[in-house]
């Protein structure tokens, strides 16, 4: 890949992303019993290797990346990062060399798990640090340090300003289509563009999956870098994290078999689940009027699937 502009936006076309990704009714008595239509957002399905908000993310970064003719992406990931993966996928597909920071030097001992062998196979180089030295990458010395290089760095689950304007696209799909839009939130690019890409007269859930209250801060930040201020009607419903990332209650795993046992899809345990448990608990509790149409984003594909 080189520089030229053309050239980056013809390598991605190449891929064929199915945009808009499908938006499809489904029936469920949870919610049809308060009168509530419930629409699922087919992220899922916009590419195989880079599904949902990763291809929505990522392709910004990528093309900022091939505009200043950098050949390296540098990203940071957890040891089941959904983002680490689909960066390391983006390499190979598109001819980029790929460094992922992986947070826990004690992993570097470790056999590679399911999640950071696929990222191996698709050509990433990982890098283990601890937790202190990882809380600091964003720092100057420590980034130039972790980069040992001319990289391009791509943030932790690819949410930058870039980021959310390219989610500002998935907000314009839903246009008219649901009166409530709930997602599932990790580091809160998707949600940013999102909300902003919605009609005045929608509003948006974010579900968050870690715990700790600090991601409506967060969106804030990413809306001013993106759009230079607040955007959008948007909550965030800080119930149904189960205790923090990569954490599944037994009421979660529960739910999502029973979701797969209803409607045939099994779905992504980490968000997915927990922004679908999350929806069904507020249609439960009367939070949406009668008449209403909630769409549900389905942002990622279950990797077990």
């Amino acid at each position: 890949m080189t520089s030229d502009f053309p050239t980056a936006s013809a390598a991605l076309a190449a891929l064929r992303p199915r945009l808009p990704s499908p938006l499809e009714e489904l029936r469920d008595e949870r919610f049809a019993r308060r009168g509530v239509r419930l629409l699922l957002k087919r992220d899922d399905l916009i590419h195989p290797e880079l599904p949902g908000n990763k291809w929505r993310k990522l392709e910004p970064n990528l093309r900022a990346a091939a505009e200043a003719g950098r050949r390296t992406l540098l990203t940071f990931g957890g040891a089941y990062s959904n983002h680490l993966r689909a960066t390391a996928a983006a390499g190979r597909l598109l001819g980029f060399a790929t460094v992922g920071v992986v947070r826990g030097e004690e992993l570097a001992d470790r056999p590679l798990n399911w999640s950071l062998a696929a990222c191996v196979a698709d050509g990433m180089r990982l890098r283990f640090v601890d937790r202190a030295t990882y809380r600091r990458k964003t720092e100057p010395d420590v980034l130039a340090e972790l980069a040992g290089g001319d990289c391009f760095v791509v943030p932790e689950g690819g949410s930058n300003a870039a980021a959310a304007r390219g989610c500002v696209a998935l907000g314009r799909e839903l246009r008219g289509a649901a009166d409530v839009v709930g997602i599932a939130c990790g580091t809160g690019g998707t949600l940013a563009g999102l909300a902003a890409g919605l009609s005045g007269t929608q509003r948006t859930i974010g579900f968050p999956v870690l715990k700790g209250g600090f991601l409506g801060e967060e969106i804030r930040r990413l809306q001013q870098a993106a759009f230079g201020g607040p955007r959008g009607d948007w909550t965030l419903d800080e119930r149904f994290h189960c205790g923090g990332y990569a954490r599944l209650s037994p009421e979660l795993l529960a739910f999502a078999d029973d979701f797969a046992s209803r409607h045939g899809l099994r779905v992504e345990r980490l968000y997915v689940a927990k922004m679908l448990f999350g929806l069904t608990a507020l249609a439960s509790e009367g939070a949406f009027a009668r008449g209403t149409t909630v769409a549900a984003v389905i942002t990622g594909a279950d990797p077990s699937a």
